[in-house]
């Protein structure tokens, strides 16, 4: 391992402040114990030191965080409502449209793009009171599960700056491991944010299709590349607690015009209580198909033991019987991309365009195979409710490996199998294809101190719910004091907490 002994030059108090989760951020703000331009600086500086290695933020606008951060401290002052997410630092996908700011989507077709508008989840974020720290990396167009793109240097796992820190929400999720800002934004097509949320040893959620509306990404027509990824698109929290993924999204949520998928959500109360009644939970650590490393199924078959111990749930090992979606979700995607804008971009940027995309975009796909895509995707989604009729919960691992080295795409053997690229992304998709609720929940580490994370897949609109399972796990098995090494000053403490088994690289604040 090579964690990151990075000394910030930040006092005691700052690194506190970088290790507040956003609701006790709000809360002290709130009771003006804290100032939001305070906060604000404690993480600019924490960026500023350890983000040269990271490279978690593509586009860090210090400038305009201040200004923000002044703003929620005026309202303060003056007695008005700061928001419910009063003077919290934001990380925000590069894949996510930001007035003013640059947003590349890690290409060079997109390397000067400043869009006129925000996406409806940062002008939602903005409005109440969130501080946006800048633009965190991406893959390009988010067609990959790593944090490489042809524009910017490729981001580094917090727990080993050798290896990938998964992706395509691949900074956001850096970010908020690293204590560059509590809560970040993330999108997810097939895993996303719950891919990089497993790999960085952070929580992850994708709620319900059309709980978080998504505009002007996905549905611009205007802009190959961005417009991709429709039917299967959604975007949602990285964050170090699930409390503040609740509190995230009860202001992302809801319905706007803009997004002709979005639904209502007065039905969900986005809080994260202890879950009342006996859990069933379908367990399946391979789907029947998925090599997965020894190490991680190690890890998740002990979180199902907590399940069953802390919970009191009902786990079952399950063949889920589905038919392997792997071909058909590829497909899926390249229905979902304009094949003829990005096909004249592909022509247009040669080797500047990630090879894997460009191999993709000149398949010759035909009618066929697309229809054939969607047949598989309603078998799916027809095998899965009629599960769900019996179980509240499917649980998998998120991914079938830990972080894996930099400038690879994943490895091509697990468990000694030879397995095609991205083979290790096999288990995030499901929700996507579906549009079931979905979560990745840090779970404990390998023998080599890499994060594990379990996904949780809820039933159809059931969001509500499956968040206060997590919560419930979280109480079970705690890991918000579990951090890289972030600063050789900082005093620390090993701990074992629960079923986590606490690699010699994490640290507790004491």
């Amino acid at each position: 391992m090579n964690p990151i002994e990075a000394d910030t030059g930040a006092d005691s108090a700052a690194d506190e402040i970088c290790r507040l989760s956003a609701t006790e951020t709000v809360a002290l703000i709130r009771a003006r114990a804290l100032s939001p331009v305070e906060v604000t600086d404690a993480v600019l500086a924490r960026l500023a030191a350890v983000d040269g290695e990271l490279r978690a933020f593509c586009t860090p606008t210090p400038d305009l965080a201040r200004a923000a951060a002044r703003r929620v401290a005026d309202a303060v002052s003056s007695g008005e409502d700061p928001g419910p997410l009063a003077g919290v630092p934001l990380g925000v996908k590069d894949l996510i449209c930001t007035k003013g700011i640059r947003t590349t989507s890690g290409s060079h077709a997109y390397a000067d793009f400043v869009p006129d508008e925000d996406d409806i989840v940062v002008e939602r974020s903005v409005a109440a009171g969130a501080v946006v720290l800048g633009k965190t990396t991406a893959s390009e167009f988010g067609y990959a599960a790593t944090g490489g793109n042809p524009l910017f240097p490729e981001t580094r796992n917090p727990w080993d700056t050798s290896r990938t820190p998964g992706g395509s929400s691949a900074g956001s999720a850096a970010a908020v491991a690293a204590g560059l800002g509590p809560v970040a934004l993330g999108s997810d097509g097939g895993g996303s944010v719950r891919i990089p949320a497993a790999l960085c040893g952070i929580f992850g959620f994708k709620a319900s299709m059309g709980r978080v509306p998504v505009y002007p990404g996905c549905r611009d027509e205007r802009f190959p590349g961005v417009s991709g990824w429709e039917s299967v698109e959604h975007i949602g929290p990285l964050t170090r607690t699930v409390a503040d993924a609740a509190l995230l999204l009860s202001v992302l949520a809801g319905p706007d015009p803009r997004d002709r998928h979005s639904i209502p959500c007065a039905d969900v109360a986005w809080t994260a209580r202890r879950p009342t009644g006996r859990l069933r939970i379908a367990y399946s650590p391979d789907l029947g198909r998925v090599a997965v490393d020894p190490e991680v199924r190690r890890v998740v078959d002990a979180a199902a033991r907590v399940l069953e111990r802390d919970l009191g749930a009902d786990v079952d090992l399950v063949d889920l019987q589905l038919p392997d979606y792997s071909e058909a979700f590829g497909a899926i995607i390249a229905a979902d991309t304009d094949l003829v804008g990005m096909r004249e971009m592909a022509d247009r940027l040669g080797p500047a365009m990630s090879p894997h995309l460009t191999a993709l975009l000149r398949t010759p796909w035909t009618a066929e195979q697309f229809t054939r895509a969607h047949l598989v995707r309603k078998a799916v989604a027809n095998r899965t409710a009629r599960l769900m009729a019996t179980y509240d919960l499917i649980l998998t691992p998120t991914a079938a490996v830990a972080a894996f080295p930099v400038g690879t795409r994943g490895p091509e053997v697990i468990d000694g199998r030879a397995v095609p690229d991205e083979h290790w992304t096999s288990f995030t998709p499901l929700a996507n294809l579906t549009g079931l609720p979905a979560a990745s929940l840090p779970a404990g580490f390998t023998r080599d101190g890499l994060p594990v994370g379990i996904q949780l897949v809820g039933r159809h609109l059931a969001d509500g719910p499956l968040l206060d399972v997590c919560a419930a796990y979280e109480e079970a098995a705690p890991w918000r004091d579990l951090w890289p090494p972030l600063r050789a000053s900082v005093t620390t403490q090993r701990t074992s907490p629960n079923s986590l088994n606490t690699p010699s690289g994490a640290s507790a604040l004491t």
